[in-house]
């Protein structure tokens, strides 16, 4: 019992000191979900039991939890009810007879306001596999658009210097980088202030998803703080110092269901809006390999969701990369959906009417995170939790379970499409550690 209260304790600390995402941010009420097994994990054909738990100001509270279950991503397959005693009840979730997750998604309805909360336990999962299979000319397909981007531009940028985000220990830089005659991109450049030709590892963060300005761009100041060189980018060619209201703008207008970036061209694997984004990364290893204050062997890609895949992309790309570092990867097995009963990547095409048919299938195994994980041979790092209805573990697994790398992995089941600060410090530890001397 005092071990029950410790927990809860805890748990209402943590609340009150983080902007967390599992549980509303100062909230009166907290869900306490507690699966049989300590890793939330079981094997096929294993029951899971989960305790679930409800407090309102940290009170036990009584009352009628409605839940169903289903597999990861998908419709729910069974329903019920069960009582709380105590603010206590158990509720058997059944087993799974094929690897992947079951998700158990909770409401209870107290002073007339309804509560929801859901926890996810994966089964069998080392035996995850993705369903996207890799073409036959996957690498070739590659080596020659990155062969015809270089034909067509040579490395060229503009730079200025960016004082709102330049520190007494970093200096900042609004970067514009071509990537082709088409297309270009933006990205703020930190740099160690003072550095020495020669001795600064780099980092390249891609964005996640959106079409949205650099978020934070101080937020990971500590890798340049730390003797690193890093670029934050966008990729949809627009300068981030435009005003938050015509990224809206753009944002409604081209990026609404039927009209996003990550549907554009998809019919066609030369057409497909993604190219000129992978190539992109490509280029941004060209500029960070040009500086002078590069050490001439550290060169990381690091990010998270859309971040996390073009991370791998890029590893998967370009020999250059030295270490990856992910969180909750996109844009993996993206196409899975069409078999039944199969859990599919963000952005989820199969709730978009007509997107997932043969030759837009076709299209994506050329761009599937999946496939660029089979050609990474940098270490990786890479971070997920169970509860993410944006990235599900379900595709983490089909990405981590092809990784044939060197790798190590942080996993998180509480965590939904979130990582801590701590976490995220955590990364650039780890890269330190695994720099090459």
């Amino acid at each position: 019992m005092k071990q029950r209260v410790l927990l809860l304790l805890l748990l209402l600390l943590a609340l009150t000191q983080s902007r967390a995402e599992n549980y509303p941010y100062r909230s009166d009420y907290l869900f306490v979900t507690v699966p049989d097994h300590a890793d939330w994990l079981y094997k096929t054909g294993e029951k899971a039991i989960v305790e679930v738990e409800f407090y309102k100001y940290g009170i036990p509270r009584d009352g009628v939890v409605k839940y169903s279950i289903a597999n990861d991503m998908l419709d729910a397959d069974h329903h019920g009810s069960v009582k709380l005693k105590n603010g206590r009840a158990k509720i058997d979730m059944g087993t799974r007879t094929t690897p992947g997750f079951r998700d158990l998604r909770l409401s209870v309805t107290v002073d007339s306001t309804t509560y929801m909360h859901h926890v996810k336990v994966g089964f069998s999962v080392d035996k995850i596999r993705p369903w996207t299979q890799e073409p036959a000319d996957f690498t070739t397909f590659w080596q020659n658009s990155i062969s015809e981007m270089r034909q067509q531009q040579d490395l060229s940028y503009t730079q200025e210097p960016a004082k709102e985000y330049t520190t007494d220990k970093i200096d900042c830089y609004l970067i514009k980088l071509k990537i082709d005659r088409n297309y270009s991109l933006y990205g703020y450049l930190f740099l160690p202030k003072n550095a020495k030709s020669g001795t600064c590892p780099a980092v390249l963060c891609p964005p996640g998803a959106g079409i949205k300005t650099i978020k934070e761009p101080l937020r990971h100041k500590y890798y340049a703080e730390n003797g690193f060189i890093r670029l934050e980018t966008e990729i949809h060619g627009l300068d981030p110092r435009l005003p938050q209201s015509v990224f809206n703008d753009v944002s409604r207008a081209f990026n609404g269901s039927g009209t996003g970036y990550l549907e554009s061209g998809i019919d066609n694997r030369d057409r497909y809006y993604m190219r000129h984004v992978y190539l992109g990364l490509v280029r941004c290893l060209d500029l960070l390999t040009s500086l002078p204050q590069w050490d001439g062997k550290n060169l990381a890609v690091q990010g998270g969701s859309q971040g996390g895949a073009l991370s791998l992309v890029a590893a998967g790309l370009d020999r250059r990369v030295t270490q990856c570092i992910v969180n909750h990867p996109a844009l993996s097995d993206m196409a899975a959906y069409v078999e039944p009963g199969r859990t599919g990547g963000y952005p989820h095409f199969n709730k978009m009417r007509g997107v997932l048919t043969p030759g837009n299938i076709k299209t994506l195994a050329y761009y599937d995170v999946v496939n660029f994980a089979r050609h990474i041979t940098c270490p990786v790092y890479m971070t997920w939790g169970y509860n993410d209805n944006a990235c599900p573990p379900t595709t983490s697994y089909a990405v981590w379970n092809t990784l044939k790398c060197p790798k190590e992995s942080l996993i998180t089941p509480i965590n939904e499409h979130w990582t801590s600060e701590a976490t995220e410090y955590g990364h650039m530890v780890w890269l330190k550690k695994h720099l090459i001397k």
